[in-house]
């Protein structure tokens, strides 16, 4: 029977409205900005510590909309995005040091909504605020790391064949180590470029004063240079998950830079020294009294630079090897952090600590600094600012090793809970290949980020608006079928990208409103196809009938080619241009839907089976 969809269809297409309804909802009901509450000493704070911050709040003009505990945290939701720095600094001056204060947002879904795992979408950068850092790797960093490295495992295998040196220099991208005698030179030239074929190697002087110069091939260079970048771009990705940022941006730009974009993020300092922080962990040795000179090092303690203790410059294993970190407290209540190992630096570790029972062993925490100096040229007056990077070292622990250890251990002798907490945080996520420079920063405030929703809400309104009046005027009753598909359309569509944890940012309001204009498209095929049947003298039924199935190919055929646009764009594109993919991608989609069956389904429910003498369209 013509204009007849059976009740399973009938009944798909109401089980799918109602899901996009329920999935949509919670964007009623964005996230409220808040500051986090919790004790210094990992325990809850008393409910007369919060009410005393309460007041504190409320006479510097702060309003609070609601507080809440959970998970032995406190919660204090405030009203505006822009009382939140204020707060967090009110709240710290109240609390002093025995308590956290940190930035949050907060869910302010029904919990009939969170019943069925019904989320808001997730706002980026440009609406919701945040932070946009571009970062700079120190490719001349990288490259002595790495010669570091080769130079400790140079001078182990020197140590096993009884080759004696003197000293191991490392210059730009070239490693040299003295030795006594011609032979001992020729002996290690041989031994080394057979574990190491990437050099370019030189021999130096004669009997006392023999040296090997080793220089890195070109190839080499720019292997580690490229290692060196995806290796920090995959450590700031971590570290970034770490901060429970939402939809984070991080990606390379150009050969030596990194853009990190940090949507809802709003205390920059914190930020910066998270994804900034060069810190590593070298675990070493204490050194011998009859150690030679030439293979030890002197480092003072982080918490008293009075006491000070000889290393040997050799590395057992660095923060490279952690597989995973945590901070916890010890049996006197002090901050520690408890490791564990991969495979290899537990084989490490554990070879290193059998031999050396009674031997102390210290924990050297390495942070790669700059500092920036105005220069001005004496001839031209121009001021210009150069980076001078500095390497800062300390000691955390020298402890004695009373067994053998494994892949389990733990590090203690940290200042704080905080730095406990953050040194865990670095461990867990992987040092950087090489340190990294802040060479721009910008902050987008809420305040702008609310503007640019209220601009994009405006555009999707007006477009709405335009479309529904013109699809009244022009189709009468059929265009009220094509408005209410429209607005579901909407409804799925917001529903999908929320369902999906889609971010949407001002480019993705700018594919909805692409969207609204389109998702009409296959509507007035369809209309018009419906005339045409009319005007060739079929029935009522049988032009509603003819106008669907024959405008089907078209419709399909001109909504396939967009998406494969939209694909393309997500693939290739980077930031803006794939919010608009996703929006364009799933628009298209919930469009043809709507198109092709909710309004088939209300024309069949209005017209079909029934006699029809004239059709408004």
């Amino acid at each position: 029977m013509l204009n007849r969809y059976p009740l399973w269809k009938y009944l798909l297409i109401l089980v799918v409205l109602v899901v996009g309804l329920i999935y949509s909802l919670p964007n009623l009901f964005p996230a409220d900005p808040a500051i986090q509450l919790s004790s210094a000493q990992g325990e809850t704070l008393e409910l007369r510590q919060v009410q005393r911050v309460e007041s504190a709040l409320e006479e510097n003009g702060i309003a609070v909309k609601a507080s809440e505990q959970e998970n032995g945290q406190w919660l204090i939701r405030l009203r505006s995005d822009e009382d939140q720095l204020s707060a967090r600094d009110i709240a710290a001056d109240v609390l002093g040091g025995n308590a956290t204060v940190a930035l949050n947002l907060a869910e302010a879904t029904p919990g009939w909504l969170q019943a069925f795992s019904a989320s808001p979408m997730t706002l980026g950068l440009d609406l919701r605020g945040g932070v946009h850092f571009l970062l700079e790797v120190d490719m001349d960093a990288a490259l002595a790391q790495r010669l570091e490295v080769n130079a400790s495992a140079m001078r182990e295998l020197l140590r096993s064949e009884r080759i004696r040196y003197r000293n191991t220099d490392v210059e730009g991208r070239t490693l040299s180590i003295d030795f006594a005698s011609s032979e001992d030179r020729d002996n290690a030239r041989r031994l080394i470029s057979r574990d190491f074929p990437n050099f370019d190697y030189a021999s130096e002087g004669s009997d006392r004063a023999s040296r090997l110069v080793m220089t890195l091939s070109d190839q080499t260079v720019s292997e580690i240079q490229d290692y060196a970048i995806n290796q920090n771009l995959t450590t700031l990705r971590n570290r970034v998950n770490e901060l429970g940022v939402a939809e984070p941006m991080v990606q390379r730009q150009g050969p030596s830079q990194i853009v990190v974009e940090l949507p809802g993020v709003q205390d920059t300092v914190a930020a910066k020294r998270i994804v900034g922080a060069t810190a590593n962990l070298e675990f070493r040795l204490e050194a011998r009294n009859d150690t030679p000179t030439a293979e030890t090092e002197t480092h003072v303690f982080r918490n008293d630079s009075a006491r000070s203790a000889e290393l040997m410059r050799d590395v057992i294993i660095t923060g490279d090897s952690v597989s995973s970190a945590s901070n916890s407290f010890d049996e006197n209540g002090r901050p520690q952090v408890n490791i564990n190992l991969d495979g290899t630096g537990g084989t490490l570790m554990n070879r290193a600590t059998r031999t050396n029972i009674g031997r102390n062993m210290a924990v050297l925490f390495i942070e790669h600094k700059s500092e920036d100096t105005v220069v001005t040229d004496p001839e031209t007056g121009e001021e210009t600012i150069e980076r001078e990077p500095y390497v800062e070292r300390g000691l955390i622990s020298l402890a004695t090793i009373q067994s053998a250890l494994g892949n389990s251990f733990r590090i203690t002798g940290l200042d704080s809970p905080t730095e406990a907490a953050e040194l865990a945080l670095l461990l867990r996520s992987g040092s950087l290949a090489a340190p990294i420079y802040f060479v721009q920063e910008r902050t987008i405030g809420p305040s702008l980020g609310a503007e640019n929703i209220e601009r994009g809400l405006l555009s999707v309104q007006i477009g709405l608006l335009l479309v529904v009046l013109f699809m009244l005027a022009r189709y009468k009753v059929f265009g009220i079928f094509a408005n209410v598909a429209l607005a579901l359309n909407l409804t799925l569509l917001v529903a999908v990208m929320s369902m999906l944890g889609a971010t949407l940012t001002l480019p993705g309001i700018a594919g909805i409103v692409l969207t609204l204009g389109m998702a009409v498209d296959a509507n007035v095929l369809i209309f018009e196809r419906i005339r045409e049947e009319l005007r060739n003298g079929l029935s009522i039924q049988q032009a509603i009938h003819a106008g669907y199935e024959r405008a089907f190919t078209s419709i399909v055929d001109a909504n396939i080619t967009t998406l494969l646009v939209a694909v393309i764009l997500f693939s290739i594109g980077t930031g803006p241009v794939k919010g608009f993919a996703v929006t364009l991608s799933i628009g298209i989609l919930t469009s043809m839907f709507t198109a092709l069956m909710v309004t088939r389904a209300m024309v069949n429910l209005t017209y079909g089976s029934k006699p029809v003498k004239k059709l408004w369209i």
